[in-house]
Parts: C-alpha cells; structure tokens; sequence
C-alpha cells in the first residue's frame, strides 16, 4: 500500500526547530529511522520515501510555507496516485497539551492556516490528521510569535521522545488503518 504523509512546517533555518515545524520534526525523524534517500526538491516540496511492514510511506514536507499547504497536499496525491484516504498530515496543534497526539479522520481546522488550505484545496475535511500538542502558553494576542519560536528547554529534554511517539503513530496509520490506529494513538 502507497500512503502520503503531509509533514507540515515551514522552509529555512529561522524556522527549523519551532513549534510550528513540528510536522517536519517527525518526517525528518522518519526517514532517519529508516535510512531514506535524502529529501528531493521536487514541486511543492522536499520529497523521500521510506518502507515499513510492506507499505510504502511517502514523506512531503511543503516549501509552500504553511499557509499554501494544500498546494502539496493536491499535487502529491494526485501524481503519486494516491487516495486522499491514504494520506495522514502531521501538524501541530496549540489546543493539546505539550506531547499529546491526537488522531482524526475528519473535523475543522481549529484555526490552524495550514489544515484550513488543505480542505479549501480538497474540498473536503475528509482526511486524517496526526495533531502534535505543543501547549497554549502564551499570552493573549501572541499566538503567532508563540508558535514560530522554539520549544521551551524544559520541552526539548522531552521532545524527542514525543517526536518519536508520532512517527509510531503515523506507521501504525499505514499499518492499521484509521479507526483501529485511532484507538490505539488516542487512548494515550
């Protein structure tokens, strides 16, 4: 089986190690574990590809910035002739506290730009979508300042760990499905 996973985040070193790159934490994570080619630049994104338990894993991370995620999310999909229902995106999520993993199917965009253009460019709110909690801490009005700065160094001790824990839940997506890895991920 092909699947696609859309590591969100944003290009360039300012920033690399941020909450809001957290997607492309768990992709680099990946292919690392798994010895994949170097990421590619190919259209819309860095591109590799790794292979677990006889399915393929296709891993996107967007040059598009965050808000133009679904600009890769459409092309990938459609050129790696992929089913939307294949796909799991990897994203942060500031309404989870810090390290908590949530699984969906389906659901809004809880005020996040990057899943937001990916439904207005599918057209739909059907797809899966690994959250990684990276905690509200911040004070009223700096949610953005919040989300582009690193994590805390009382968070990066545990960060690892965490990362980790997401990429067993993406390859559990692809080894079990949706629902059943849902109830495995989420119960935690």
């Amino acid at each position: 089986m092909k699947l696609l996973v859309l590591a969100l985040g944003n290009i360039g070193p300012e920033y690399a190690d941020t909450r809001h790159n957290i997607g492309f934490m768990v992709a680099d994570f990946l292919a690392a574990k798994y010895e994949a080619p170097r990421f590619e630049l190919g259209r819309h994104a860095f591109v590799t590809e790794i292979k677990h338990k006889g399915h393929s894993y296709t891993l996107v991370k967007p040059t598009t910035y965050m808000n133009l995620s679904g600009k890769a999310a459409s092309h990938w999909l459609s050129t790696l002739k992929i089913p939307v229902e294949n796909m799991v995106v990897v994203t942060d999520d500031l309404a989870l506290p810090f390290g908590k993993l949530r699984l969906k199917g389906q659901g809004s965009a809880g005020g996040h730009n990057g899943l937001k253009h990916i439904q207005e460019t599918l057209g739909s709110d059907k797809y899966a979508r690994l959250r990684f909690g990276v905690d509200a801490n911040f004070p009223k009005g700096r949610q953005v300042d919040y989300v582009l700065n690193p994590f805390s160094a009382d968070e990066q001790i545990e960060l690892p760990t965490h990362i980790e824990k997401a990429a067993d839940a993406v390859l559990a997506f692809g080894a079990m499905g949706l629902e059943r890895a849902m109830n495995v991920v989420n119960v935690k």
